[in-house]
Formats: structure tokens, C-alpha cells, sequence
């Protein structure tokens, strides 16, 4: 009777089962994860032990969401030194995190990009969270970058500002086909033919994200070619260090480098990652991941900023910078539009219609016109500001 009962019993359940199909996966992208189950994965070209640069800014906005929503260590899962050119090393380090329960996890280098469109997805119950790069699904993964252009206008300034060679490098990861590479540089030269229409931009490339010795034989080539000014993309305080060991001055990107470099820093632009981890987080535990959608914020709302201007800069710096911001931000001023900052005799900042062109005299935006579409701005700036030069 009990060998007939169990029988009986296993017939019922594959009959129930089959009747019913497959059971469904939770949503992760509509329903709420409790704070409590939320587990966050990170994944990091560099090591933010370093102090400093890309990987550092990233972590410091990782701890301030932990502070924010008062999660635990435990619910934080970091992979550093994940070479974003591995797509094998980038596959490894999210299937880490995944196997150690993480429901969300950002990548936070560009080369991390498609490996993750990839594994979202074979793991749908993961939210995938890209930085840099352009693309998402609309589901469980997305996209996050910002408006640093703007501060990188706004650094620009204190260059243009700064220089007597009126001969400004900038050390740059990649060429001109990368267009945030090269988005940021041309917002920076546009910055600085604002106050100094006669510096030119001298442009050198490492072909990589993370190199310090590169990035460092870079910057010093400039130097030798009269630079006084070094600006950078690119992740380490290398191009700071060699401004400050040459005696010439320097803007560095990400963090502020005026620990590592005092005697030549002026200013940074630098990310306030925390502002984007935090409400990402948070719409993951309220469940409304694709509500969330992408995200690309800006000075406004605090998402990008420069660091405090050093004793360094040039005098009346902070003033003009502090009058163009405040017009960036009401929306007065766009930096891809048909418009330029000028600066009078006195100081006096104002806006007047200028056409946006290219170091060949092609005309990118007719004086006057609207901004270029963030969408053109993240992916389609593949062309040099008109007083680039390429070195």
C-alpha cells in the first residue's frame, strides 16, 4: 500500500507540474527586493586602494550609497583589477558576484559594456548596471554616465586662464572614434578658447583606460613639446605627477590630485558617484528598476563638479568659473550648442552666438543653434574642437 501511495503521489506532482508549466522567476525589475536581501556586485578596472583616480571615485560613491541606505559590508561584493579588454576575466568577475547572491552589480569601466549586455540576458533575475559606454535593454540592464563635459568646460577655464606657452596638453585614452573620450576633450578646449582664443590644445593618446606608466611617458611628452598645462582622461594621477616634477600646472580628472600633485594642480573635474549608486540602489529595493531607466545627470543635479580651485589658479578664476557654472546650470548655457561664453575686460561673463566647429572648419552647430542630442554627445562626438591640435 505505501509503494502504491508514493507511486500515486509522484504521478500527482508531475501532473500538477506539467499542468501548471514552468515555474516563473521573480521580476527583479518590478518587484521590490527587501534592503535587507539587496546584495550589490562592483566590478573595477583598477584598485581603489590606489587612493585616487577612476576606480577610487567609483568606490568612494559605492561607500557613500552603503552609508546612505545603511546597508552592510557584507551586502557589498568588490572584483577590482578586472582588465576591461578580458571579456573571459569580466565574465568571471560577474558570475562571482552573481554566485555570491549579488541581484545587482555595476561595471563601471567601458570595455565591461558588452560582456554585460551579454549576461543580462542569461541571468534576467539581475539587474546589470553599466557606467560609460551606451547600451542597455530597457529590462535589467542599463546605462549611467553624465554630463562631466560640463565640468570639464568649466576646468578649461582655469587652463586657459593659466597657460603662457598658450600650449595646453591633454592625455587622452583614446583617438577620436571614442566619443566620450573625445566629447571631454573638446569641451575642455572650448573652455579654454572661451578666455584664451589663442592656446592651442595639443592631444596625445595611450590606447588604454588604465596604464600609469604610459600615461605618465604621455604627459611628459607634451611637456617636452612647450605644454605648460597638462589635462587628462584618463585614470591615474600620472599625467599630475610628471606636470608637478616639470614645474608646469595640470588638471586631473576623477578625484582631486592636488594631494599628489600641490605645486601644479588647478582643478578637476570629478564625479559625485554616490548621487547615482544610491538612487540606483534604492529603485532596486522599491522595485522600480525600469522605471529607473537610464541615467545621464549633470551639474544640476550634482552629479558632476570640479574640485576646489588651488592657490595655483590664475586670479579672477574662481569668479568667471563660478559665473559660467550658473549659467550651465539655469540652462543659459549649453557647451555643444551654437552659443560661447565671453569674458570682458572687467571680468563680465556673457553668452553670444558662436557656431560650434571642428579643427578642419566644419561647421558642427550654426552660431545660435540648440545643443547636440545627449545621445550624439555620449556616442557621435568624433571630431576635434577647432583648436585642437593632434600630436
Amino acid at each position: 500500500m505505501k509503494k502504491v501511495l508514493s507511486v500515486l503521489l509522484v504521478v500527482m506532482l508531475a501532473a500538477s507540474l506539467f499542468a501548471c508549466g514552468p515555474v516563473e522567476k521573480e521580476d527583479i525589475t518590478a518587484n521590490p527586493i527587501t534592503k535587507d536581501d539587496i546584495k550589490v556586485g562592483v566590478i573595477h578596472i583598477g584598485d581603489p586602494a590606489d587612493g585616487a583616480g577612476y576606480s577610487y571615485a567609483h568606490d568612494q560613491g559605492i561607500v557613500g550609497m552603503q552609508k546612505n541606505l545603511s546597508l552592510k559590508d557584507s551586502q557589498i561584493v568588490r572584483k577590482n583589477n578586472v582588465n576591461d579588454s578580458d571579456a573571459a576575466a569580466t565574465k568571471t568577475a560577474i558570475e562571482e558576484c552573481i554566485e555570491d547572491g549579488c541581484n545587482i552589480i555595476f561595471g563601471t569601466s567601458w570595455g565591461y559594456m558588452e560582456t554585460m549586455q551579454e549576461l543580462a540576458k542569461e541571468y534576467p533575475n539581475v539587474i546589470f548596471s553599466h557606467g560609460t559606454g551606451y547600451m542597455s535593454d530597457g529590462n535589467n540592464f542599463n546605462n549611467y554616465f553624465g554630463r562631466i563635459y560640463q565640468a570639464r568646460y568649466l576646468a578649461g577655464i582655469a587652463a586657459g586662464l593659466k597657460t603662457k606657452s598658450n600650449k595646453i596638453g591633454y592625455v587622452a585614452a583614446w583617438g577620436s572614434d571614442n566619443a566620450e573620450v573625445t566629447g571631454g576633450l573638446d569641451a575642455f578646449a572650448k573652455g579654454i578658447a572661451a578666455v584664451n582664443p589663442d592656446a592651442e590644445v595639443y592631444v596625445k593618446t595611450t590606447d588604454s583606460w588604465f596604464d600609469l606608466a604610459k600615461e605618465g611617458d604621455v604627459a611628459q611628452a607634451l611637456i617636452d613639446l612647450g605644454c605648460d598645462v597638462i589635462g587628462q582622461h584618463c585614470d591615474t594621477t600620472a599625467p599630475q605627477l610628471k606636470a608637478n616634477a616639470a614645474n608646469v600646472w595640470g588638471c586631473g580628472y576623477n578625484t582631486d590630485m592636488t594631494t599628489a600633485a600641490p605645486n601644479a594642480h588647478l582643478t578637476a573635474p570629478i564625479w559625485n558617484w554616490d548621487v547615482y549608486y544610491t538612487s540606483a540602489v534604492q529603485a532596486a529595493i522599491d522595485g522600480k528598476w525600469v522605471e529607473f531607466g537610464n541615467y545621464f545627470g549633470g551639474l544640476k543635479e550634482g552629479f558632476v563638479d570640479i574640485s576646489p580651485l588651488t592657490a595655483n589658479c590664475a586670479e579672477g578664476t574662481a569668479d568667471i568659473i563660478a559665473a559660467v557654472r550658473a549659467l550651465i546650470v539655469s540652462g543659459e548655457f549649453e557647451v555643444f550648442d551654437g552659443k560661447q561664453i565671453q569674458v570682458a575686460e572687467d571680468g563680465t561673463v556673457s553668452v553670444v552666438d558662436e557656431a560650434l566647429k571642428d579643427n578642419k572648419g566644419n561647421e558642427i552647430v550654426a552660431a545660435g543653434g540648440d545643443c547636440l542630442s545627449d545621445s550624439t554627445i555620449t556616442g557621435a562626438i568624433n571630431w576635434y574642437y577647432e583648436n585642437v591640435v593632434e600630436k
